[in-house]
């Protein structure tokens, strides 16, 4: 029997010897790299993080002292430590386990996490009502080097520092030289500048060893090194930026050395103010295929454990993502104003190869998508055309940029948003559900969706020509396959386009659901119900004439997005109609209700939370009254 199966808590872990640990690293590893090839997930990020989560289960009382990981995607061992391992073949699958951390899931998870850089702020909330409730167990936030760009883990710090002296809040700095991409910045130019533990180490001894053996003075030259090693610690390693904020800085010390991690914890955890322990560990640690490529191995698909090569069939069409990356780099060659824009995801926004064919007018500014839209706000002023590419998901985090830095004076900023809809196996924090509500509300602002990936290509041209903030969101995963037009021509704004005829249903689509509402009007035809399919293009402005005469003429309505139905696509209908006073009307808006989607696959979600194909049919059926 091996070691990991006897463990369902901390407390089991405890029962190990010292020697034991390497062996259940071992087996930790092997068990996410066998679970996580089949599921696929964050795979490099875990296996760099196994002794760290061993040594801090192994040091202090969990869940009585709180750990917090930051994203919560390198959080696999953390699972299989703490009460998960039966259930960890389910990870990331359908009412299985989620791949962050979740407070409804386990006690041993404080924080439900999924973005970047907010354990610090977390924990030093939870510790501070630890204190109020006059409980002395300590809290631990483990962030890594990516998520240190961001400015909530700098606000955390500052207000550690300055407000909570005697702390029991410790910060893990876990550096591995990567947040998804490699990093980049000033930050991690300084992280990087950095000594191994044993070679700093050596170095004082070594030089204590001389100072002492001088004759007569070497007792006393020996005593004011001494006083003076903070300096030199300050200048060999990046503790002056941490202790700048008043925390005690240790490190930094190979996260891959169990013994020496678990004595540092030990004399740490017993320190009454703010820590910060800085460890380097190697993303992909232990499985090799994903030592030597950790950008891939970070978010993976199913692949072969002996090659590591991906299992999932090569789709022949290509993805949305591809397909902007390569139009990016077709219309940037004509266009020199054009730049892009990106927050530490060059590959997962498509915009690699443009990075690599125009490097002065690429920009990933790292984990900040707040400081991204202000910096392209900044390049707009300068009459550069900024294309800035993000995920939808985090793109939220940068909603007060865009409505006072980008729309407040009408800059054009053009916002290339991934992701929008539904996206998959990461769950609730990751779907891009809410774009085309939060940046309807927005004056100044145009949002589009395509319907296929050659309207796509169009969208980009009309931000372009454009001349003022405007957004066009689009879905994970390959396109439609429609043939590409060679020549790229704008779309007229807000204007949108009747597919389909027919006297008995209006069905107003958006986006990705387009090619939903042309499947669904067939299978209406076996029921006796005609239907007219309208591509809306643009949820703002929305095609208020085409909207209003159609729904004069055919007063049942669905509309169906892939985004919540409050302040969406369907509510700038209801709206239309209203404002417009049209009598009569009977409508159906098909979209995400008022919850949070959990984590599957794209095609179950929709079946599950009720916006696929069926729906829609089944929504012209109660309009139509028929059974």
């Amino acid at each position: 029997m091996s070691l990991l199966e006897n463990i369902d808590s901390p407390a089991d872990l405890k029962k190990l010897s010292r020697k034991e640990l390497p062996i259940l690293a071992q087996e930790i590893r092997n068990v996410i790299v066998e679970v996580v090839s089949k599921t696929g997930g964050h795979l490099a990020s875990s296996l760099g993080s196994v002794e760290l989560t061993i040594a801090i289960h192994y040091v202090f009382d969990t869940p009585n002292d709180k750990l917090i990981w930051d994203v919560g995607h390198q959080a696999y061992a953390h699972k299989l430590l703490t009460g998960r391992r039966g259930q960890f073949h389910s990870l990331r699958q359908f009412n299985g386990i989620s791949g962050f951390t979740r407070i409804k899931e386990s006690p041993y998870d404080t924080f439900t996490t999924g973005h970047s850089s907010t354990s610090i702020s977390a924990g030093l909330g939870v510790a501070h009502g630890k204190h109020l409730k006059k409980e002395s167990s300590k809290v631990i936030a483990v962030i890594g080097d990516g998520s240190m760009t961001a400015g909530i883990a700098f606000e955390g710090l500052n207000q550690a520092g300055d407000r909570f002296k005697n702390s029991q809040l410790i910060v893990i700095l876990n550096d591995n030289d990567m947040s998804i991409s490699r990093n980049v910045g000033a930050l991690s130019s300084f992280l990087s500048r950095k000594f191994s533990s044993k070679r700093l180490q050596e170095a004082r001894k070594d030089f204590g060893d001389f100072l002492k053996s001088l004759p007569k003075i070497g007792d006393d030259i020996y005593q004011i090194a001494k006083r003076t090693e903070e300096s030199f610690k300050t200048f060999t390693t990046p503790g002056m930026l941490f202790e700048a904020f008043n925390f005690e800085y240790f490190g930094p010390i190979n996260g891959h050395r169990l013994n020496h991690l678990i004595d540092i914890l030990n004399n740490i955890k017993y320190l009454n103010e703010p820590v910060l322990l800085h460890v380097t560990t190697q993303k992909g640690k232990g499985y090799p295929p994903a030592e030597k490529n950790p950008v891939y191995f970070h978010g993976c698909s199913c692949f072969e454990i002996e090659t590591g090569n991906c299992l999932d069939p090569k789709n022949p069409v290509a993805s949305y993502t591809e397909i902007f990356g390569r139009t990016m780099v077709q219309l940037a060659k004509e266009n020199e104003r054009i730049v892009a824009v990106t927050a530490a995801m060059p590959e997962g926004t498509g915009l690699a190869e443009f990075a690599q064919k125009y490097p002065d007018r690429f920009f990933d500014v790292g984990i900040a998508e707040q400081h991204g839209v202000t910096f392209a706000a900044g390049l707009a002023t300068e009459g550069m055309q900024p294309v800035i590419a993000i995920y939808s998901t985090f793109l939220q985090r940068a909603y007060d940029q865009i409505l006072h830095d980008v729309c407040l004076e009408r800059l054009p900023v053009i916002f290339a948003i991934d992701r929008g809809g539904i996206v998959g196996e990461d769950g609730s924090t990751h779907h891009g559900l809410f774009d085309l509500s939060y940046l309807r509300s927005l004056p100044n602002m145009v949002v589009m969706a395509p319907a296929d990936e050659n309207e796509l290509r169009r969208m980009l041209a009309t931000a372009l020509d454009y001349g003022g903030p405007i957004a066009f969101r689009y879905p994970r995963g390959s396109a439609t396959g429609v043939p590409l037009d060679e020549a790229i021509h704008p779309l007229t704004i807000g204007k949108g386009q009747v597919l389909t005829k027919g006297d008995d249903v209006l069905i107003l689509a958006i986006g990705r659901p387009v090619g939903d509402a042309l499947e669904a009007r067939k299978l209406l035809l076996n029921h006796g119900i005609s239907a007219t399919v309208v591509n809306c293009r643009f949820v703002k402005p929305l095609d208020v004439d085409l909207v209003c005469a159609l729904a004069e003429k055919i007063p049942r309505i669905i509309t169906i997005e892939e985004n919540v139905r409050q302040g969406g696509f369907g509510s700038a209908v209801l709206e239309t109609v209203s404002e417009n006073d049209i009598t009569g009307v009977h409508m159906e808006r098909i979209g995400i209700a008022d919850v949070f989607v959990e984590h599957g696959p794209q095609k179950v979600l929709r079946s599950e939370y009720g916006i696929d194909v069926p729906d829609i049919v089944r929504a012209a059926k109660r309009l139509m009254k028929v059974a």
